[in-house]
Protein backbone atom coordinates (compact mmCIF):
# COMPACT_ATOMS: atom_id res chain seq x y z
CA UNK A 1 0.00 0.00 0.00
CA UNK A 2 0.66 3.69 -0.69
CA UNK A 3 0.69 6.66 1.01
CA UNK A 4 0.93 10.37 0.71
CA UNK A 5 1.76 12.82 3.30
CA UNK A 6 -0.28 16.50 4.07
CA UNK A 7 1.13 18.70 6.47
CA UNK A 8 -0.56 21.18 7.70
CA UNK A 9 1.21 24.24 9.13
CA UNK A 10 -1.54 26.00 11.14
CA UNK A 11 -0.96 29.13 14.10
CA UNK A 12 -1.64 27.43 17.22
CA UNK A 13 -0.82 23.48 16.01
CA UNK A 14 1.00 21.37 13.17
CA UNK A 15 -1.67 18.68 11.40
CA UNK A 16 -0.69 15.45 10.02
CA UNK A 17 -2.34 13.53 7.74
CA UNK A 18 -1.60 10.00 6.11
CA UNK A 19 -3.65 9.69 3.05
CA UNK A 20 -3.85 6.28 0.88
CA UNK A 21 -4.73 6.25 -3.08
CA UNK A 22 -8.69 6.28 -2.23
CA UNK A 23 -8.19 9.74 -0.39
CA UNK A 24 -8.56 8.17 3.10
CA UNK A 25 -7.13 9.79 6.05
CA UNK A 26 -5.87 6.61 7.63
CA UNK A 27 -3.97 8.50 10.78
CA UNK A 28 -3.59 11.73 11.69
CA UNK A 29 -1.44 13.46 14.42
CA UNK A 30 -0.68 16.81 15.75
CA UNK A 31 1.30 18.48 18.04
CA UNK A 32 0.53 22.35 19.03
CA UNK A 33 2.97 25.32 20.04
CA UNK A 34 2.95 28.31 21.42
CA UNK A 35 2.53 31.98 19.79
CA UNK A 36 4.65 34.81 21.69
CA UNK A 37 2.98 38.50 22.52
CA UNK A 38 5.70 40.07 23.84
CA UNK A 39 3.97 43.65 23.27
CA UNK A 40 0.41 44.75 21.88
CA UNK A 41 -0.28 43.96 18.52
CA UNK A 42 3.33 41.78 18.15
CA UNK A 43 2.80 37.91 17.50
CA UNK A 44 5.60 35.41 16.98
CA UNK A 45 7.29 32.41 17.08
CA UNK A 46 9.87 30.43 17.30
CA UNK A 47 10.75 28.76 14.11
CA UNK A 48 12.15 25.36 15.78
CA UNK A 49 8.70 24.88 17.44
CA UNK A 50 7.26 23.90 13.77
CA UNK A 51 10.16 21.76 13.13
CA UNK A 52 10.19 20.16 16.48
CA UNK A 53 6.36 19.82 16.27
CA UNK A 54 6.54 18.39 12.24
CA UNK A 55 9.18 15.72 13.21
CA UNK A 56 7.09 14.08 16.07
CA UNK A 57 3.98 14.34 13.84
CA UNK A 58 5.38 12.79 11.19
CA UNK A 59 6.62 10.23 13.45
CA UNK A 60 3.58 9.51 14.89
CA UNK A 61 1.88 8.72 11.47
CA UNK A 62 4.35 6.76 9.82
CA UNK A 63 4.82 4.70 12.95
CA UNK A 64 1.33 3.03 11.99
CA UNK A 65 2.52 1.78 8.50
CA UNK A 66 3.39 -1.85 8.18
CA UNK A 67 6.16 -3.75 6.43
CA UNK A 68 6.11 -3.40 2.82
CA UNK A 69 3.87 -0.15 2.46
CA UNK A 70 5.69 3.36 1.92
CA UNK A 71 5.09 7.08 2.05
CA UNK A 72 5.74 8.09 -1.67
CA UNK A 73 5.16 11.95 -1.13
CA UNK A 74 4.65 14.92 1.18
CA UNK A 75 3.76 17.94 1.12
CA UNK A 76 2.73 21.16 2.89
CA UNK A 77 0.05 23.79 3.74
CA UNK A 78 1.28 26.68 5.80
CA UNK A 79 0.66 30.23 7.27
CA UNK A 80 0.84 32.94 5.29
CA UNK A 81 3.05 35.86 5.13
CA UNK A 82 5.20 35.19 8.34
CA UNK A 83 8.88 36.59 8.05
CA UNK A 84 11.43 33.86 8.97
CA UNK A 85 15.18 35.43 8.29
CA UNK A 86 18.30 32.94 8.11
CA UNK A 87 21.67 33.54 7.87
CA UNK A 88 24.24 32.17 5.67
CA UNK A 89 24.46 29.01 7.46
CA UNK A 90 20.76 28.17 7.59
CA UNK A 91 20.25 28.86 11.05
CA UNK A 92 17.44 31.14 11.61
CA UNK A 93 18.46 34.99 13.01
CA UNK A 94 15.38 35.92 14.52
CA UNK A 95 11.41 34.61 15.74
CA UNK A 96 9.61 34.57 13.11
CA UNK A 97 6.98 37.62 13.03
CA UNK A 98 3.30 36.26 11.88
CA UNK A 99 1.00 37.28 9.74
CA UNK A 100 -1.78 38.47 12.87
CA UNK A 101 1.31 41.18 13.93
CA UNK A 102 0.46 44.43 13.09
CA UNK A 103 3.21 46.06 14.23
CA UNK A 104 3.83 47.54 10.95
CA UNK A 105 1.39 50.33 10.30
CA UNK A 106 4.17 52.74 9.54
CA UNK A 107 6.10 50.25 7.03
CA UNK A 108 2.66 50.34 5.29
CA UNK A 109 2.46 54.14 4.89
CA UNK A 110 6.08 53.88 3.48
CA UNK A 111 5.30 51.33 0.87
CA UNK A 112 2.70 52.82 -0.49
CA UNK A 113 4.52 56.55 -0.05
CA UNK A 114 7.43 54.86 -2.15
CA UNK A 115 6.01 52.87 -5.06
CA UNK A 116 1.93 54.61 -5.34
CA UNK A 117 -0.88 52.81 -4.56
CA UNK A 118 -1.81 52.66 -8.02
CA UNK A 119 1.73 50.82 -9.29
CA UNK A 120 1.52 48.63 -6.15
CA UNK A 121 -1.90 47.21 -7.00
CA UNK A 122 -0.58 46.84 -10.70
CA UNK A 123 2.41 44.98 -9.79
CA UNK A 124 1.47 42.81 -6.42
CA UNK A 125 -2.63 42.92 -7.23
CA UNK A 126 -2.53 43.22 -2.85
CA UNK A 127 -2.53 46.61 -0.93
CA UNK A 128 0.00 46.94 1.79
CA UNK A 129 -1.17 45.48 4.95
CA UNK A 130 0.52 45.05 8.12
CA UNK A 131 -0.20 41.11 7.58
CA UNK A 132 2.17 40.98 4.48
CA UNK A 133 5.69 40.05 4.95
CA UNK A 134 7.17 42.87 3.34
CA UNK A 135 6.19 45.42 5.45
CA UNK A 136 7.67 43.34 8.52
CA UNK A 137 11.48 42.93 6.49
CA UNK A 138 11.00 46.59 6.08
CA UNK A 139 10.24 46.86 9.48
CA UNK A 140 13.58 44.67 10.42
CA UNK A 141 15.73 47.01 8.37
CA UNK A 142 14.85 49.61 9.67
CA UNK A 143 14.31 48.91 13.81
CA UNK A 144 17.27 45.65 14.03
CA UNK A 145 20.16 46.63 11.32
CA UNK A 146 21.92 44.22 12.92
CA UNK A 147 19.91 41.47 11.97
CA UNK A 148 19.28 42.65 8.51
CA UNK A 149 22.76 42.41 8.15
CA UNK A 150 22.93 39.02 8.94
CA UNK A 151 20.33 38.17 6.41
CA UNK A 152 20.87 35.32 3.50
CA UNK A 153 17.51 34.60 2.17
CA UNK A 154 13.87 34.88 4.11
CA UNK A 155 11.24 31.99 4.14
CA UNK A 156 7.72 31.43 5.01
CA UNK A 157 7.08 29.61 7.78
CA UNK A 158 6.09 25.63 5.47
CA UNK A 159 9.08 27.19 3.36
CA UNK A 160 11.53 26.85 6.63
CA UNK A 161 10.08 23.24 7.78
CA UNK A 162 10.26 22.03 4.40
CA UNK A 163 14.44 23.44 4.05
CA UNK A 164 14.99 21.25 7.58
CA UNK A 165 13.87 18.66 5.65
CA UNK A 166 15.28 18.74 2.24
CA UNK A 167 18.16 21.00 2.91
CA UNK A 168 16.42 23.25 -0.33
CA UNK A 169 15.86 26.55 -0.20
CA UNK A 170 12.67 27.78 -2.32
CA UNK A 171 8.95 29.22 -1.96
CA UNK A 172 6.09 28.50 -4.06
CA UNK A 173 4.28 31.17 -5.91
CA UNK A 174 1.33 30.81 -4.06
CA UNK A 175 2.84 31.91 -0.73
CA UNK A 176 5.20 34.28 -2.69
CA UNK A 177 2.04 35.99 -3.46
CA UNK A 178 1.19 37.05 0.28
CA UNK A 179 4.74 38.82 0.13
CA UNK A 180 4.08 42.30 -1.47
CA UNK A 181 7.15 41.08 -3.55
CA UNK A 182 5.92 39.09 -6.36
CA UNK A 183 4.63 40.24 -9.66
CA UNK A 184 1.28 37.82 -9.34
CA UNK A 185 -0.39 38.02 -12.63
CA UNK A 186 3.41 36.93 -14.36
CA UNK A 187 4.74 34.50 -11.52
CA UNK A 188 8.26 36.37 -11.09
CA UNK A 189 10.05 38.31 -8.06
CA UNK A 190 8.32 41.96 -8.93
CA UNK A 191 12.96 43.84 -9.86
CA UNK A 192 10.73 47.09 -9.27
CA UNK A 193 9.66 46.44 -5.98
CA UNK A 194 12.66 44.74 -4.81
CA UNK A 195 14.35 47.91 -5.86
CA UNK A 196 12.26 50.15 -4.39
CA UNK A 197 13.03 48.46 -1.08
CA UNK A 198 16.80 47.50 -1.47
CA UNK A 199 16.25 44.06 -0.84
CA UNK A 200 18.49 41.63 -3.81
CA UNK A 201 16.97 38.68 -5.83
CA UNK A 202 19.18 36.10 -4.15
CA UNK A 203 17.82 37.12 -0.67
CA UNK A 204 14.65 35.66 -2.25
CA UNK A 205 14.16 32.28 -2.27
CA UNK A 206 13.41 30.06 -5.76
CA UNK A 207 9.97 29.89 -6.93
CA UNK A 208 8.35 26.84 -7.54
CA UNK A 209 4.70 25.60 -8.45
CA UNK A 210 2.72 23.66 -5.60
CA UNK A 211 2.99 20.96 -7.36
CA UNK A 212 6.77 20.80 -8.47
CA UNK A 213 9.32 18.70 -6.37
CA UNK A 214 11.76 20.40 -4.09
CA UNK A 215 14.10 17.70 -2.69
CA UNK A 216 14.24 14.58 -1.07
CA UNK A 217 14.50 13.77 2.81
CA UNK A 218 17.88 13.72 3.79
CA UNK A 219 19.41 10.92 6.21
CA UNK A 220 18.65 12.07 9.67
CA UNK A 221 15.26 13.48 9.10
CA UNK A 222 14.59 10.28 7.51
CA UNK A 223 16.22 8.93 11.20
CA UNK A 224 13.90 11.39 13.13
CA UNK A 225 10.73 11.08 11.23
CA UNK A 226 10.25 7.55 10.25
CA UNK A 227 10.40 8.35 6.18
CA UNK A 228 12.65 6.94 3.69
CA UNK A 229 15.47 9.12 2.08
CA UNK A 230 13.92 8.36 -1.38
CA UNK A 231 10.38 10.22 -0.31
CA UNK A 232 9.65 13.11 -2.81
CA UNK A 233 8.80 16.31 -1.11
CA UNK A 234 6.83 18.93 -3.02
CA UNK A 235 6.56 22.21 -2.61
CA UNK A 236 2.71 22.85 -1.47
CA UNK A 237 1.32 26.08 -0.88
CA UNK A 238 -0.28 29.02 1.38
CA UNK A 239 -2.83 27.84 3.76
CA UNK A 240 -5.73 29.37 1.83
CA UNK A 241 -4.80 27.90 -1.58
CA UNK A 242 -4.10 24.33 -0.15
CA UNK A 243 -7.53 24.75 1.37
CA UNK A 244 -9.35 25.62 -1.53
CA UNK A 245 -7.48 22.40 -3.38
CA UNK A 246 -8.70 20.17 -0.01
CA UNK A 247 -12.46 21.87 -1.13
CA UNK A 248 -12.34 21.22 -4.23
CA UNK A 249 -12.41 24.80 -5.69
CA UNK A 250 -10.74 23.83 -8.92
CA UNK A 251 -12.47 25.74 -10.99
CA UNK A 252 -14.52 28.97 -12.28
CA UNK A 253 -17.31 29.31 -9.99
CA UNK A 254 -16.60 27.64 -7.50
CA UNK A 255 -15.55 29.42 -3.77
CA UNK A 256 -14.82 28.32 -0.58
CA UNK A 257 -15.77 28.99 3.16
CA UNK A 258 -12.84 28.50 5.95
CA UNK A 259 -13.52 29.79 9.35
CA UNK A 260 -9.72 28.79 11.34
CA UNK A 261 -8.06 31.09 13.52
CA UNK A 262 -8.60 33.64 10.64
CA UNK A 263 -11.35 33.65 8.73
CA UNK A 264 -11.38 33.42 4.62
CA UNK A 265 -14.17 33.39 1.77
CA UNK A 266 -12.19 32.74 -1.49
CA UNK A 267 -12.95 32.54 -5.19
CA UNK A 268 -11.35 30.79 -8.03
CA UNK A 269 -10.47 33.02 -10.92
CA UNK A 270 -8.62 31.59 -14.18
CA UNK A 271 -7.54 35.29 -15.14
CA UNK A 272 -4.20 36.75 -13.56
CA UNK A 273 -5.15 40.43 -14.95
CA UNK A 274 -8.55 41.22 -12.72
CA UNK A 275 -8.59 44.54 -10.85
CA UNK A 276 -10.83 44.62 -8.02
CA UNK A 277 -8.77 47.77 -6.69
CA UNK A 278 -7.43 46.20 -3.49
CA UNK A 279 -10.83 45.54 -1.96
CA UNK A 280 -10.00 41.91 -1.49
CA UNK A 281 -6.55 39.90 -1.62
CA UNK A 282 -5.58 38.36 -5.19
CA UNK A 283 -2.91 35.89 -5.21
CA UNK A 284 -1.15 32.53 -7.13
CA UNK A 285 -3.36 29.52 -6.58
CA UNK A 286 -2.24 26.39 -6.04
CA UNK A 287 -3.73 25.00 -8.87
CA UNK A 288 -1.02 25.71 -11.77
CA UNK A 289 -1.85 28.68 -13.96
CA UNK A 290 -4.45 30.17 -11.72
CA UNK A 291 -5.43 32.81 -8.62
CA UNK A 292 -7.81 33.16 -6.45
CA UNK A 293 -9.75 36.03 -4.82
CA UNK A 294 -10.01 36.10 -1.11
CA UNK A 295 -11.69 38.43 1.69
CA UNK A 296 -10.39 37.69 5.27
CA UNK A 297 -11.32 38.30 8.94
CA UNK A 298 -8.65 38.63 10.77
CA UNK A 299 -10.07 37.03 14.41
CA UNK A 300 -12.96 34.57 12.89
CA UNK A 301 -12.61 31.01 15.32
CA UNK A 302 -10.25 32.93 16.95
CA UNK A 303 -13.05 35.54 18.32
CA UNK A 304 -15.01 32.13 19.48
CA UNK A 305 -11.84 30.92 21.43
CA UNK A 306 -10.94 34.11 23.14
CA UNK A 307 -15.11 34.38 23.94
CA UNK A 308 -15.07 30.68 25.31
CA UNK A 309 -11.52 31.20 27.14
CA UNK A 310 -12.85 34.30 29.30
CA UNK A 311 -16.63 33.87 29.50
CA UNK A 312 -17.62 30.30 28.51
CA UNK A 313 -16.52 28.56 31.69
CA UNK A 314 -15.96 24.90 31.68
CA UNK A 315 -18.26 24.45 28.78
CA UNK A 316 -16.91 23.11 25.23
CA UNK A 317 -17.31 24.88 22.06
CA UNK A 318 -20.04 22.32 21.53
CA UNK A 319 -21.98 22.79 24.84
CA UNK A 320 -21.40 26.81 23.81
CA UNK A 321 -22.65 26.29 19.95
CA UNK A 322 -25.80 24.37 21.67
CA UNK A 323 -26.87 27.11 23.98
CA UNK A 324 -26.50 30.02 21.54
CA UNK A 325 -28.70 27.35 19.16
CA UNK A 326 -31.70 27.97 21.28
CA UNK A 327 -31.61 31.76 21.35
CA UNK A 328 -33.46 33.50 18.44
CA UNK A 329 -31.88 34.54 15.42
CA UNK A 330 -30.57 38.10 16.16
CA UNK A 331 -29.68 37.47 19.61
CA UNK A 332 -32.56 39.22 20.60
CA UNK A 333 -30.93 42.37 19.28
CA UNK A 334 -27.09 41.84 20.19
CA UNK A 335 -24.31 42.21 17.38
CA UNK A 336 -20.88 41.85 17.62
CA UNK A 337 -17.97 43.08 15.62
CA UNK A 338 -14.93 40.20 15.60
CA UNK A 339 -12.70 43.22 14.97
CA UNK A 340 -10.27 41.71 18.28
CA UNK A 341 -6.93 41.50 16.49
CA UNK A 342 -7.76 44.64 13.93
CA UNK A 343 -9.51 43.45 11.05
CA UNK A 344 -8.04 42.84 6.81
CA UNK A 345 -11.15 42.78 4.61
CA UNK A 346 -12.98 44.95 3.92
CA UNK A 347 -11.24 47.11 6.86
CA UNK A 348 -7.72 47.21 6.37
CA UNK A 349 -7.55 48.83 10.10
CA UNK A 350 -5.25 47.83 12.72
CA UNK A 351 -6.26 50.00 15.26
CA UNK A 352 -10.27 48.81 14.80
CA UNK A 353 -11.11 46.76 17.95
CA UNK A 354 -14.15 44.61 18.38
CA UNK A 355 -17.85 45.45 20.32
CA UNK A 356 -20.90 44.26 21.51
CA UNK A 357 -23.85 46.36 20.64
CA UNK A 358 -27.39 46.41 21.75
CA UNK A 359 -26.74 44.73 25.21
CA UNK A 360 -29.25 44.42 27.96
CA UNK A 361 -30.26 43.00 31.06
CA UNK A 362 -32.27 39.28 29.07
CA UNK A 363 -29.28 38.78 26.89
CA UNK A 364 -27.71 35.27 28.54
CA UNK A 365 -24.43 33.82 27.69
CA UNK A 366 -26.56 31.80 24.40
CA UNK A 367 -27.39 34.95 23.67
CA UNK A 368 -23.60 36.95 23.46
CA UNK A 369 -22.28 33.14 21.81
CA UNK A 370 -24.90 33.33 19.00
CA UNK A 371 -24.00 37.20 18.43
CA UNK A 372 -20.10 35.76 18.41
CA UNK A 373 -20.74 33.59 15.82
CA UNK A 374 -23.15 36.21 13.75
CA UNK A 375 -20.83 38.60 13.60
CA UNK A 376 -17.85 36.26 12.67
CA UNK A 377 -20.17 35.10 9.82
CA UNK A 378 -21.70 38.30 8.89
CA UNK A 379 -17.51 39.81 8.48
CA UNK A 380 -17.33 36.98 6.31
CA UNK A 381 -20.28 37.93 3.97
CA UNK A 382 -18.58 41.37 3.69
CA UNK A 383 -16.12 39.77 1.44
CA UNK A 384 -18.62 38.18 -0.52
CA UNK A 385 -20.60 41.25 -0.90
CA UNK A 386 -17.29 42.74 -2.78
CA UNK A 387 -17.01 39.80 -4.77
CA UNK A 388 -21.05 39.97 -6.07
CA UNK A 389 -20.48 43.90 -6.47
CA UNK A 390 -17.68 43.53 -8.88
CA UNK A 391 -19.76 40.97 -10.78
CA UNK A 392 -18.88 37.52 -9.63
CA UNK A 393 -21.83 35.09 -9.15
CA UNK A 394 -21.79 32.97 -5.63
CA UNK A 395 -24.53 31.02 -5.16
CA UNK A 396 -22.80 27.75 -3.63
CA UNK A 397 -19.99 27.19 -1.41
CA UNK A 398 -17.75 24.96 0.54
CA UNK A 399 -17.18 25.40 3.94
CA UNK A 400 -14.39 24.02 5.87
CA UNK A 401 -12.76 24.64 9.12
CA UNK A 402 -14.37 25.18 12.64
CA UNK A 403 -17.08 26.32 10.83
CA UNK A 404 -17.91 23.12 9.56
CA UNK A 405 -17.88 21.19 12.38
CA UNK A 406 -21.47 22.65 13.38
CA UNK A 407 -24.83 21.93 11.59
CA UNK A 408 -25.94 25.08 13.45
CA UNK A 409 -22.98 27.44 11.89
CA UNK A 410 -23.62 25.73 8.59
CA UNK A 411 -27.32 26.46 8.22
CA UNK A 412 -26.37 29.96 9.93
CA UNK A 413 -23.78 30.25 6.38
CA UNK A 414 -26.31 29.61 3.95
CA UNK A 415 -29.17 32.10 5.62
CA UNK A 416 -26.19 35.23 5.75
CA UNK A 417 -24.20 34.41 2.40
CA UNK A 418 -27.99 33.62 0.92
CA UNK A 419 -25.93 30.09 -1.02
CA UNK A 420 -26.19 26.65 -0.89
CA UNK A 421 -23.04 26.01 2.06
CA UNK A 422 -21.64 22.19 1.04
CA UNK A 423 -20.55 20.57 3.63
CA UNK A 424 -17.74 17.37 2.83
CA UNK A 425 -17.74 14.26 4.42
CA UNK A 426 -14.10 14.14 5.50
CA UNK A 427 -13.36 18.00 6.08
CA UNK A 428 -9.55 18.21 6.58
CA UNK A 429 -8.70 21.50 4.40
CA UNK A 430 -5.63 22.44 3.70
CA UNK A 431 -4.12 19.74 5.32
CA UNK A 432 -5.88 17.17 2.25
CA UNK A 433 -4.72 19.87 -0.39
CA UNK A 434 -1.18 19.00 0.39
CA UNK A 435 -1.31 15.67 0.45
CA UNK A 436 -3.69 15.50 -3.35
CA UNK A 437 -0.87 18.16 -4.27
CA UNK A 438 1.69 15.47 -3.35
CA UNK A 439 -0.44 12.22 -4.81
CA UNK A 440 -0.37 14.50 -8.25
CA UNK A 441 2.88 15.05 -8.05
CA UNK A 442 4.21 11.85 -7.07
CA UNK A 443 2.08 10.45 -10.62
CA UNK A 444 -1.16 8.97 -8.62
CA UNK A 445 -3.77 11.40 -10.69
CA UNK A 446 -2.84 13.42 -14.14
CA UNK A 447 -4.41 16.77 -12.91
CA UNK A 448 -5.60 18.23 -9.51
CA UNK A 449 -9.43 17.89 -10.49
CA UNK A 450 -8.94 14.23 -11.17
CA UNK A 451 -7.51 13.78 -7.69
CA UNK A 452 -10.76 15.92 -6.43
CA UNK A 453 -12.68 13.51 -8.20
CA UNK A 454 -11.21 10.36 -6.30
CA UNK A 455 -10.18 11.98 -2.79
CA UNK A 456 -13.56 14.64 -2.44
CA UNK A 457 -17.01 13.48 -1.56
CA UNK A 458 -20.07 15.67 -0.70
CA UNK A 459 -21.74 14.83 2.56
CA UNK A 460 -24.38 17.58 2.79
CA UNK A 461 -25.82 20.97 1.32
CA UNK A 462 -27.67 23.53 3.56
CA UNK A 463 -30.01 26.13 1.43
CA UNK A 464 -30.75 29.08 2.69
CA UNK A 465 -33.83 29.89 5.00
CA UNK A 466 -33.93 32.91 6.57
CA UNK A 467 -32.25 35.20 4.34
CA UNK A 468 -34.08 38.35 4.68
CA UNK A 469 -34.26 38.47 8.21
CA UNK A 470 -30.39 38.43 8.37
CA UNK A 471 -30.01 40.84 5.22
CA UNK A 472 -31.47 43.35 6.89
CA UNK A 473 -29.27 42.64 10.12
CA UNK A 474 -26.09 42.58 8.30
CA UNK A 475 -27.05 46.56 6.86
CA UNK A 476 -27.18 47.23 10.57
CA UNK A 477 -24.05 45.21 11.43
CA UNK A 478 -22.07 47.21 8.33
CA UNK A 479 -23.00 50.67 10.03
CA UNK A 480 -20.82 49.59 13.20
CA UNK A 481 -17.54 49.82 12.00
CA UNK A 482 -17.82 53.41 10.68
CA UNK A 483 -19.48 54.14 14.24
CA UNK A 484 -16.71 52.87 16.71
CA UNK A 485 -13.34 53.50 14.19
CA UNK A 486 -12.80 56.92 16.11
CA UNK A 487 -13.31 55.69 19.21
CA UNK A 488 -10.71 52.89 18.81
CA UNK A 489 -8.24 54.80 17.47
CA UNK A 490 -8.83 57.54 20.29
CA UNK A 491 -8.64 54.23 23.15
CA UNK A 492 -5.83 53.79 21.29
CA UNK A 493 -3.91 56.65 21.66
CA UNK A 494 -4.62 56.40 25.50
CA UNK A 495 -3.03 52.67 26.00
CA UNK A 496 -0.08 53.84 24.04
CA UNK A 497 0.25 56.87 26.75
CA UNK A 498 -0.04 54.46 29.28
CA UNK A 499 2.71 51.96 27.90
CA UNK A 500 5.11 55.22 27.85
Amino acid sequence: MSYVIGVDLGTSAVKVLLVNQNGEVVKEASAEYPVMHEKSGYSEQHPEDWVKGTFQALQAVTSHLKEGEKVEGISFAGQMHGLVMVDESGEVIRPAILWNDTRTTAECQEIVETVGQKRLLHLTKNPALEGFTLPKIIWVKKHEPQNWERLHQFMLPKDYVRYRMTGKMAMDLSDAAGTLLLDVEHGVWSKEMLDAFTIEETQCPQLLKSVDEAGEIMPEVARETGLQPDTKVFAGGADNACGAIGSGVLKEGMSMCSIGTSGVILSYENRGNLDFNGKVHYFNHGVPNAYYTMGVTLAAGDSLAWYKKNFGGELSFDELIKEAALTPPGAEGLLFTPYISGERTPHADAYIRGSFTGMDQRHTRGHFTRAVIEGVTFSLNESLTIFRENGKKIDRIVSIGGGAKSDFWLQLQADIFNAEVVKLNSEQGPGMGAAMLASVGSGWFGSLEQCSAVFLKEERTYKPQNNEYYKSLFSIYQQVYNQTKQLSRLLADIREREIE
